[in-house]
């Protein structure tokens, strides 16, 4: 029995191409994580500054919501393996000039700025790539079952991540996690290399990529239930998500614990994130995950309030364990639902306003924060972060019954157009 769970919760890796591309990111998603948290590091270091925190976290992520809708029209256009080998490769050579600064000691803080804005650039493209990618390589049948898998391969990469680039930080310096986030992109571009899937473009042309976005926009603004969903991620991502902006502040001045204690505090909040990845890896059907939706982001809300209160490291630590699982929950619920929902012709450009809302709508979440925590305090702040997510997911549970009834018939008309089964227990949303 606990074998056949097993299989059914990696049914994914049936796939060559999929383990190509598991093995490939997780290498270098660590390096990746390594980046972000010896970042937030230097920039605190540099400045001292909560304001220039979030101003870095802003200048990383504002071009994902100006371009990411070009983004969607190029995924649904061009062959997405090829896509995916430029996003990489580009996304490899900014890291290298991060890391020669660093460690020539010649690093500003607007070194760090411009080489954020062209990596935003660069992560505009990769979100609705790389998930319409995915679709592309396991198909329909185990599409959920590969998002759950790389929900988890994110989160194993986030604790492990962190918690080398503290190690490393405080041992041999920041510039040194610039260097390995560089090389680890290597995994991922031989593994793109070797695959076999995506090398055909993924639908007919339009007459221009306006009239393929404005396509994509209507059907997100024309269906309920995608709309829905979207909106709660962008208000979580606006107030709850910049937490993880003002964690150097948490673990310098609120926990005293310096580089290593951000490395552990970014550590259990990626524990937590796997931990919500590995249980949805189990499900066989989405049945449910309209109401997991809702208790995640109330339970987020809940988590950060929580923490925020605490003034013991080990304490708070450990508070951000459910902080990092009703995060991810929600995530992975909310992208499975609406990857169930949307036409495979659509695919790259609903991602595309899913990037807009989840990591689109993070940098003036981060730059907001980052002004208010200089008011009020980092505390205080993520506490009114933690109260907004709890008001959406109220507001989200009195519109969960009307928009029910469309979501089922969306999934239903997918899986009988796939030649799949109308199984009963698939296609609701909500119980």
């Amino acid at each position: 029995m606990e074998q056949s769970r097993l299989k059914a919760s990696l049914r994914a890796f049936r796939h060559r191409n999929y383990r190509l591309f598991f093995a490939g990111q997780l290498t270098s998603l660590v390096g990746t994580w390594m980046q972000t948290v010896a970042q937030s590091w230097l920039v605190y270091r540099l400045t001292g500054s909560a304001t220039l925190l979030g101003l870095v976290g802003f200048a990383s992520q504002f071009p994902i919501m100006v371009l990411a809708p070009i983004a969607g029209s190029v995924a649904d256009t061009y062959p997405r393996r090829r896509s995916m080998l430029a996003v990489q490769t580009a996304a490899m050579l900014l890291a290298f000039p991060l890391a020669a600064l660093t460690l020539t000691n010649r690093i500003q803080v607007w070194h760090i700025m411009v080489l954020s804005v062209l990596l935003g650039i660069v992560n505009a493209f990769d979100v609705p790539v790389r998930q319409s990618f995915v679709a592309e390589m396991v198909g329909r049948e185990d599409l959920i079952n590969a998002i759950a898998l790389n929900s988890s391969m994110m989160n194993g990469a986030r604790v492990i991540g962190p918690a080398i680039a503290g190690i490393v930080v405080s041992a041999i310096g920041e510039g040194w996690c610039f260097l390995i986030n560089g090389l680890s992109y290597l995994a991922v571009i031989v593994g793109l290399l070797f695959m076999t899937a995506g090398n055909q473009a993924p639908q007919e042309d339009y007459a221009s990529h306006m009239e393929a976005i404005i396509e994509g926009f209507r059907f997100v603004l024309h269906t309920q239930p995608v709309r829905t969903l979207l909106m709660l991620l962008g208000v979580v991502s606006l107030m709850g998500m910049p937490y993880s902006v003002l964690m150097p502040i948490f673990a310098d001045h609120v926990l005293n614990g310096g580089a290593k204690g951000l490395g552990v505090l970014m550590g259990f909040s990626g524990i937590g994130a796997l931990l919500g990845a590995v249980t949805l890896a189990g499900r066989r059907g989405i049945r449910g995950l309209g109401t997991w939706v809702m208790f995640a982001c109330a339970g987020f809300g809940t988590s950060l309030i929580l923490f925020s209160l605490s003034r013991r490291f080990w304490l708070s630590a450990f508070l951000l364990v459910p902080v990092g699982f009703s995060m991810m929950v929600q995530l992975a619920s909310s992208n499975t639902l609406i990857q169930s929902m949307v036409p495979d012709r659509l695919r790259g450009r609903v991602m595309a306003v899913y990037s807009m809302m989840f990591l689109g709508m993070a940098p003036f979440g981060a730059l907001f924060a980052g002004l208010l925590a200089n008011r009020l305090g980092a505390p205080l702040t993520v506490a009114i972060g933690g109260v907004v997510c709890i008001a959406g997911a109220v507001v989200f549970r009195s519109h969960l019954p009307r928009v029910r009834a469309e979501g089922r018939q969306l999934i239903l008309a997918h899986m009988m157009a796939a030649g799949e089964p109308a199984d009963n227990e698939a296609p609701n949303i909500s119980s």
